[in-house]
């Protein structure tokens, strides 16, 4: 596993211990331990988080795949853009899941990725289609109440921890919102939600 959030790793040693097939070889916590990790004999699965403090998990893929290429490798990340998705598919990952999905159904995935399949969560899956056969604009798509919450809150200057606390609800929960966000606005960062949000008037609108 190649992963820098101690709490997430916390969370999958305690789902793969809850199995009887499953071991957890090896863990690093960037792309340095992780290059360290590739010159050990091959793990049969490899876990990667995309944003490493020293850079991208997508380096550490095309990495593995030379070194290990027979290693399946999986994608467990915040990340649901479809630059991202694409690149770790085309660096060599067979899985993408986001990580509001996991850990608790980490031991299914990780068997299923094992036996030959490919783990992919459904907004990653809709990435894909749409990079076959583009959608009509939704831009303009209505945000629910709590799309909406959150967008204010942003535009405001919270952070997601600060977000979480105020809605009772996980960080992770709220980048789920935060994506949904920047996919119905088509906007890649918080300034250009806010900016755009300020344009369709979508913050002057009363809950």
């Amino acid at each position: 596993m190649v992963e820098d959030d101690p709490a997430f790793r916390a969370a999958v040693r305690a789902a793969v211990a809850a199995t009887n097939d499953i071991r957890l070889d090896a863990e690093a916590t960037d792309c340095a331990g992780a290059h360290a990790l590739l010159a050990r004999p091959a793990c049969d699965v490899l876990l990667v988080d995309l944003g490493l403090p020293d850079g991208s998990g997508i380096e550490v893929i095309r990495a593995a795949r030379q070194h290990w290429p027979d290693c399946a490798i999986m994608v467990a990340t915040l990340f649901a853009d479809e630059q991202r998705v694409l690149d770790s598919i085309r660096a060599g990952a067979a899985g993408y899941l986001l990580k509001e999905s996991l850990p608790a159904s980490l031991p299914e995935h990780l068997r299923m990725l094992h036996a030959g399949g490919s783990p992919i969560s459904p907004m990653i899956a809709r990435h894909l289609l749409t990079d076959i056969c583009p959608p009509a604009d939704t831009s303009h798509a209505a945000l629910s109440d709590r799309e909406h919450t959150v967008l204010t809150l942003i535009s405001q200057g919270y952070v997601m921890a600060d977000i979480a606390e105020q809605l009772g609800v996980s960080p992770w929960t709220v980048q789920t919102y935060i994506r949904r966000v920047y996919q119905k606005l088509d906007v890649r960062s918080r300034a250009g939600a806010v900016s755009k949000a300020h344009r369709l008037k979508l913050l002057d609108r009363t809950s």
